[in-house]
Protein backbone atom coordinates (compact mmCIF):
# COMPACT_ATOMS: atom_id res chain seq x y z
CA UNK A 1 0.00 0.00 0.00
CA UNK A 2 1.33 3.43 -0.94
CA UNK A 3 2.07 5.64 2.05
CA UNK A 4 1.22 9.26 1.34
CA UNK A 5 2.23 11.95 3.80
CA UNK A 6 -0.74 13.97 5.06
CA UNK A 7 -1.04 17.64 4.03
CA UNK A 8 -3.17 20.13 5.93
CA UNK A 9 -3.55 23.32 3.91
CA UNK A 10 -5.35 26.52 4.84
CA UNK A 11 -6.88 28.93 2.33
CA UNK A 12 -7.46 32.39 3.78
CA UNK A 13 -9.29 33.57 0.66
CA UNK A 14 -9.92 37.36 0.74
CA UNK A 15 -9.27 37.60 4.47
CA UNK A 16 -6.31 38.79 6.49
CA UNK A 17 -4.43 42.00 7.19
CA UNK A 18 -1.05 42.48 8.85
CA UNK A 19 -2.76 42.32 12.25
CA UNK A 20 -3.46 38.63 11.54
CA UNK A 21 0.21 37.73 11.04
CA UNK A 22 0.34 36.58 14.65
CA UNK A 23 -1.89 33.70 13.52
CA UNK A 24 0.69 32.75 10.88
CA UNK A 25 3.38 32.49 13.56
CA UNK A 26 1.09 30.46 15.78
CA UNK A 27 0.17 28.07 12.96
CA UNK A 28 3.85 27.66 12.08
CA UNK A 29 4.48 26.62 15.68
CA UNK A 30 1.81 23.95 15.24
CA UNK A 31 3.53 22.77 12.06
CA UNK A 32 6.88 22.60 13.86
CA UNK A 33 5.33 20.21 16.36
CA UNK A 34 4.15 17.81 13.66
CA UNK A 35 7.18 16.58 11.78
CA UNK A 36 5.09 13.80 10.24
CA UNK A 37 2.54 16.10 8.60
CA UNK A 38 2.96 18.82 5.96
CA UNK A 39 1.25 22.16 6.60
CA UNK A 40 0.62 24.96 4.09
CA UNK A 41 -1.08 28.32 4.30
CA UNK A 42 -2.36 30.13 1.20
CA UNK A 43 -2.68 33.79 2.14
CA UNK A 44 -3.67 36.92 0.19
CA UNK A 45 -0.93 38.14 -2.13
CA UNK A 46 -0.55 41.26 0.02
CA UNK A 47 0.59 39.13 2.98
CA UNK A 48 2.98 36.69 1.29
CA UNK A 49 6.16 38.74 1.75
CA UNK A 50 5.39 39.40 5.41
CA UNK A 51 4.17 35.88 6.18
CA UNK A 52 6.97 33.86 4.56
CA UNK A 53 9.71 34.78 7.10
CA UNK A 54 7.32 33.84 9.93
CA UNK A 55 6.75 30.33 8.59
CA UNK A 56 9.97 28.30 8.35
CA UNK A 57 8.13 25.04 9.11
CA UNK A 58 5.40 25.25 6.48
CA UNK A 59 4.67 26.37 2.93
CA UNK A 60 3.33 29.87 2.40
CA UNK A 61 1.56 30.16 -0.92
CA UNK A 62 -0.61 32.32 -3.13
CA UNK A 63 -4.24 31.63 -3.95
CA UNK A 64 -3.88 31.83 -7.73
CA UNK A 65 -1.33 32.62 -10.41
CA UNK A 66 -1.75 33.76 -14.00
CA UNK A 67 -0.88 31.43 -16.85
CA UNK A 68 1.20 34.07 -18.64
CA UNK A 69 4.77 34.94 -17.76
CA UNK A 70 3.90 38.65 -17.73
CA UNK A 71 1.84 41.13 -19.71
CA UNK A 72 -1.22 43.34 -19.83
CA UNK A 73 -3.28 41.49 -17.23
CA UNK A 74 -4.30 44.21 -14.80
CA UNK A 75 -4.80 42.96 -11.26
CA UNK A 76 -3.35 39.50 -11.85
CA UNK A 77 -0.27 37.98 -10.22
CA UNK A 78 2.33 35.92 -12.10
CA UNK A 79 4.14 32.86 -10.80
CA UNK A 80 7.42 34.79 -10.83
CA UNK A 81 5.84 37.51 -8.69
CA UNK A 82 4.67 34.91 -6.17
CA UNK A 83 8.15 33.42 -5.95
CA UNK A 84 9.77 36.84 -5.53
CA UNK A 85 7.34 37.62 -2.70
CA UNK A 86 8.40 34.45 -0.89
CA UNK A 87 5.69 31.98 -1.89
CA UNK A 88 6.55 28.32 -2.29
CA UNK A 89 3.18 27.20 -3.60
CA UNK A 90 -0.14 28.25 -5.09
CA UNK A 91 -3.72 27.10 -5.47
CA UNK A 92 -5.19 26.85 -8.98
CA UNK A 93 -8.71 26.05 -10.12
CA UNK A 94 -10.55 26.84 -6.92
CA UNK A 95 -14.29 26.64 -7.53
CA UNK A 96 -14.71 30.31 -6.64
CA UNK A 97 -12.35 31.29 -9.45
CA UNK A 98 -13.94 28.83 -11.86
CA UNK A 99 -17.35 30.38 -11.04
CA UNK A 100 -16.63 34.08 -10.50
CA UNK A 101 -13.73 34.52 -12.94
CA UNK A 102 -15.11 31.96 -15.42
CA UNK A 103 -11.86 29.99 -15.53
CA UNK A 104 -11.91 26.90 -17.73
CA UNK A 105 -10.12 23.65 -16.99
CA UNK A 106 -7.71 24.54 -19.81
CA UNK A 107 -6.91 27.77 -17.96
CA UNK A 108 -6.32 25.80 -14.78
CA UNK A 109 -3.94 23.37 -16.51
CA UNK A 110 -1.99 26.29 -17.99
CA UNK A 111 -1.75 27.98 -14.59
CA UNK A 112 -0.50 24.78 -12.96
CA UNK A 113 2.15 24.35 -15.64
CA UNK A 114 3.28 27.96 -15.28
CA UNK A 115 3.48 27.65 -11.49
CA UNK A 116 5.55 24.49 -11.78
CA UNK A 117 7.87 26.18 -14.28
CA UNK A 118 8.77 28.61 -11.50
CA UNK A 119 9.25 25.89 -8.89
CA UNK A 120 5.98 26.31 -7.01
CA UNK A 121 4.08 23.50 -5.35
CA UNK A 122 0.55 23.37 -6.78
CA UNK A 123 -2.81 22.48 -5.23
CA UNK A 124 -5.27 21.89 -8.08
CA UNK A 125 -8.95 22.01 -7.12
CA UNK A 126 -11.87 20.11 -8.63
CA UNK A 127 -15.47 19.66 -7.52
CA UNK A 128 -19.12 19.52 -8.46
CA UNK A 129 -22.11 21.77 -7.80
CA UNK A 130 -25.16 20.69 -5.83
CA UNK A 131 -27.12 20.48 -9.10
CA UNK A 132 -24.62 17.95 -10.47
CA UNK A 133 -24.52 15.97 -7.20
CA UNK A 134 -28.30 15.71 -7.14
CA UNK A 135 -28.20 13.97 -10.53
CA UNK A 136 -26.66 11.00 -8.76
CA UNK A 137 -23.32 9.77 -7.51
CA UNK A 138 -22.27 8.26 -10.84
CA UNK A 139 -22.92 11.55 -12.65
CA UNK A 140 -20.99 13.48 -9.99
CA UNK A 141 -18.05 11.08 -10.13
CA UNK A 142 -17.90 11.30 -13.92
CA UNK A 143 -18.15 15.09 -13.90
CA UNK A 144 -15.33 15.61 -11.39
CA UNK A 145 -13.15 12.95 -13.01
CA UNK A 146 -13.58 14.63 -16.42
CA UNK A 147 -12.79 18.00 -14.83
CA UNK A 148 -9.60 16.53 -13.35
CA UNK A 149 -8.51 15.10 -16.71
CA UNK A 150 -9.08 18.46 -18.42
CA UNK A 151 -7.25 20.36 -15.64
CA UNK A 152 -4.12 18.20 -15.36
CA UNK A 153 -1.05 19.94 -16.76
CA UNK A 154 1.42 18.14 -18.98
CA UNK A 155 4.03 16.43 -16.86
CA UNK A 156 1.80 16.29 -13.78
CA UNK A 157 3.81 14.71 -10.99
CA UNK A 158 3.12 14.01 -7.30
CA UNK A 159 6.48 15.62 -6.47
CA UNK A 160 4.91 19.04 -7.05
CA UNK A 161 1.18 18.58 -7.64
CA UNK A 162 -1.63 17.87 -5.16
CA UNK A 163 -5.31 17.42 -6.03
CA UNK A 164 -8.03 18.90 -3.81
CA UNK A 165 -11.60 17.66 -4.11
CA UNK A 166 -14.02 20.34 -2.93
CA UNK A 167 -17.73 19.78 -3.50
CA UNK A 168 -18.94 23.27 -4.34
CA UNK A 169 -22.10 22.71 -2.30
CA UNK A 170 -20.01 22.17 0.86
CA UNK A 171 -17.70 25.19 0.63
CA UNK A 172 -18.53 27.72 3.32
CA UNK A 173 -22.04 26.34 3.70
CA UNK A 174 -21.58 24.25 6.82
CA UNK A 175 -22.63 21.22 4.76
CA UNK A 176 -20.06 18.44 4.69
CA UNK A 177 -19.91 15.44 2.38
CA UNK A 178 -20.23 12.23 4.35
CA UNK A 179 -17.14 10.04 4.73
CA UNK A 180 -18.82 7.52 2.40
CA UNK A 181 -19.40 10.20 -0.27
CA UNK A 182 -15.82 11.43 0.08
CA UNK A 183 -14.39 7.91 -0.09
CA UNK A 184 -16.36 7.14 -3.25
CA UNK A 185 -15.29 10.36 -4.99
CA UNK A 186 -11.65 10.00 -3.98
CA UNK A 187 -11.69 6.39 -5.20
CA UNK A 188 -12.94 7.62 -8.58
CA UNK A 189 -10.28 10.33 -8.70
CA UNK A 190 -7.56 7.85 -7.74
CA UNK A 191 -8.63 5.58 -10.60
CA UNK A 192 -8.56 8.55 -12.97
CA UNK A 193 -5.07 9.55 -11.83
CA UNK A 194 -3.78 6.00 -12.31
CA UNK A 195 -5.31 5.88 -15.79
CA UNK A 196 -3.78 9.24 -16.74
CA UNK A 197 -0.38 9.05 -15.05
CA UNK A 198 0.29 5.35 -14.56
CA UNK A 199 0.10 3.33 -11.37
CA UNK A 200 3.17 4.60 -9.48
CA UNK A 201 2.44 8.30 -9.98
CA UNK A 202 -1.32 7.88 -9.72
CA UNK A 203 -1.00 6.08 -6.41
CA UNK A 204 1.52 8.59 -5.07
CA UNK A 205 -0.54 11.72 -5.87
CA UNK A 206 -2.12 13.20 -2.76
CA UNK A 207 -5.85 13.98 -2.84
CA UNK A 208 -7.14 16.42 -0.24
CA UNK A 209 -10.74 16.96 0.84
CA UNK A 210 -12.08 20.49 1.28
CA UNK A 211 -15.48 21.83 2.19
CA UNK A 212 -16.44 23.06 5.68
CA UNK A 213 -13.67 21.06 7.36
CA UNK A 214 -13.51 21.75 11.09
CA UNK A 215 -12.07 20.33 14.27
CA UNK A 216 -15.35 18.48 14.80
CA UNK A 217 -15.28 16.48 11.56
CA UNK A 218 -11.56 16.39 10.68
CA UNK A 219 -10.76 13.05 12.30
CA UNK A 220 -13.52 11.20 10.42
CA UNK A 221 -12.62 12.82 7.10
CA UNK A 222 -8.84 12.47 7.42
CA UNK A 223 -9.09 8.77 8.19
CA UNK A 224 -11.26 8.05 5.16
CA UNK A 225 -9.78 5.92 2.37
CA UNK A 226 -7.77 7.92 -0.20
CA UNK A 227 -8.02 11.16 1.80
CA UNK A 228 -4.48 12.48 2.14
CA UNK A 229 -5.24 15.71 3.94
CA UNK A 230 -7.53 18.71 3.89
CA UNK A 231 -7.90 22.09 2.23
CA UNK A 232 -9.42 24.22 4.97
CA UNK A 233 -11.16 27.58 4.59
CA UNK A 234 -12.52 29.56 7.52
CA UNK A 235 -11.05 27.37 10.24
CA UNK A 236 -7.52 28.12 8.99
CA UNK A 237 -7.82 31.81 9.88
CA UNK A 238 -7.30 31.00 13.52
CA UNK A 239 -4.53 28.85 15.01
CA UNK A 240 -6.95 27.77 17.73
CA UNK A 241 -9.43 26.45 15.17
CA UNK A 242 -6.76 25.05 12.85
CA UNK A 243 -4.95 23.18 15.64
CA UNK A 244 -7.44 20.31 16.07
CA UNK A 245 -7.44 19.70 12.30
CA UNK A 246 -3.66 19.42 12.24
CA UNK A 247 -3.81 17.23 15.34
CA UNK A 248 -6.32 14.91 13.65
CA UNK A 249 -4.04 14.25 10.67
Amino acid sequence: MTQRRKLIAGNWKMNGLKAQLTEVSAIDALAAGRGDVDVALFVPATLIAAAAPLAPHMVIGGQDCHQAESGAYTGNVSAAMLVEAGARGTIVGHSERRAYQHESSADVAAKAAQAHKHGLQVVLCVGETLETREQGDDIAHAFVSDQLVASLPEGADPAWLVIAYEPVWAIGTGKVATPAQVAAMHKALRATLIKMLGEPAGNAMRILYGGSVSGDNAADLLHTDNVDGALVGGASLSAAKFAPIIAAA
